[in-house]
């Protein structure tokens, strides 16, 4: 009986054989192996960091097709993945094509699809489409990642239906092209581009205007005058008003990888706002509303000397240069109510006096 049970066996283990190879079965490992290889470029302003896998489906990349039947009957296709995982595979791929100069800005990949798919051709073969979309991120310490730029490549092959590793060339082909395309916008942007600024310089300008119209912005060149009070005289206790203030007009352009900054500081008093009564148009007067006004620029030069000694961030600059402003903007109305205070709005000849030598000082005139 058991020479019997033998003897059966093997006609079965051989029918059984040339059923599987009919039928396009393909024996052999179903994994590909992501040869690595030094691009034919050396990033100059950049190095990759970290590759983060976003993909929607993170199991194997590829789909590939056996050979048809002898009947040409088309088979299903059966997952292959790189050796490794895909993740894994393109990270070590990354570190033996691309240099790590960690002196240089760090980037991370954000792998958002990589994935191939064949169809069956005519003739036994098969034509095989391979998509790859990435991201690039800039790594900016404890602050959220900063997104540069996205990438989406694409290559066809036609190819006999066989093992997988036969895809190889054209898949390390397609990680190539997104990895030089990172390379060539690194380097048309550096010098240009807010994004990559590795620091931040700013320097002041006093804001002017070509001709002078209801606005007057300061000037140790043009003190005020009486008439430059246009408004029309209120029903008020005091004998004259003025309202000077102060803003900036901020310029930015980033140059050869400095992100320069031009701050044009404008210290200003509207004459539509400023009046006077008609008794009181003495130069004592007038020089009580000019130290207004001169306080306005005091308190806009220590908004300057604030902006000069602060290290401002490449990713956010605009943030402590409108903090300082407001601080100043407190500091001005707190100083006008305090001169008025100090000089009882003018009537205090000794406090007047102590005020304009203590405006006098901080502005460096010597009167």
């Amino acid at each position: 009986m058991t020479k019997l049970l033998l003897r059966r066996n093997v006609p079965y283990t051989i029918m059984l054989a040339v059923i599987l190879l009919s039928s396009g079965f393909q024996p052999g490992p179903k994994t590909i192996v992501l040869h690595g290889e030094h691009l034919s470029v050396t990033p100059k302003e950049f190095y990759i960091a970290d590759v983060v896998d976003e993909r929607e489906n993170r199991n194997e990349i590829a789909w590939l097709l056996p050979v048809a039947g002898k009947d040409n009957t088309q088979l299903k296709p059966y997952p292959a993945d790189l050796e490794g995982g895909g993740l894994k595979a393109i990270k070590q791929f990354i570190e033996r094509s691309l240099p790590k100069n960690k002196a240089l800005r760090p980037v991370t990949i954000r792998l958002k699809k990589f994935v191939v798919i064949e169809t069956y051709l005519t003739g036994g073969r098969v034509e095989g489409h391979i998509s790859l979309t990435m991201s690039f991120d800039l790594q900016r310490g404890n602050d959220d990642p900063m997104h540069l730029a996205d990438y989406s490549g694409s290559a066809n092959y036609n190819r006999k239906a066989g093992p997988p590793q036969e895809i190889e060339p054209t898949l390390r082909r397609v990680l190539e092209d997104g990895l030089l395309y990172l390379n060539t916008w690194m380097d048309k942007q550096a010098d240009t581009n807010i994004k990559l600024a590795k620091e931040v310089k700013v320097t002041f300008t006093d804001y002017k205007e070509k001709k002078e119209d209801d606005t007057i912005y300061y000037s140790a060149k043009r003190p005020l005058t009486w008439d430059d009070f246009k408004a029309d005289v209120p029903s008020s206790k005091y004998d004259a008003e003025s309202f000077p203030g102060f803003g900036y007009y901020e310029h930015a352009e980033v140059v050869k990888g400095i992100l320069k900054v031009e701050l044009a500081i404008k210290v200003y008093l509207p004459k539509s706002a400023s009046w006077v009564k008609d008794y009181a148009r003495t130069p004592y007067a007038l020089n009580h509303e000019q130290r207004h006004f001169d306080i306005v620029k005091i308190v806009a030069e220590h908004f300057k000397k604030k902006i000069s000694t602060e290290p401002l961030p490449v990713s956010n600059f605009e943030g402590p240069i409108n903090v300082e402003y407001l601080e100043s903007f407190r500091e001005m109305n707190r100083l006008q109510k305090q001169y008025d205070n100090e000089t009882r709005h003018g009537s205090d000849q000794t406090a007047q006096q102590r005020w304009n030598d203590k405006i006098d000082a901080e502005l460096g005139v010597k009167r």
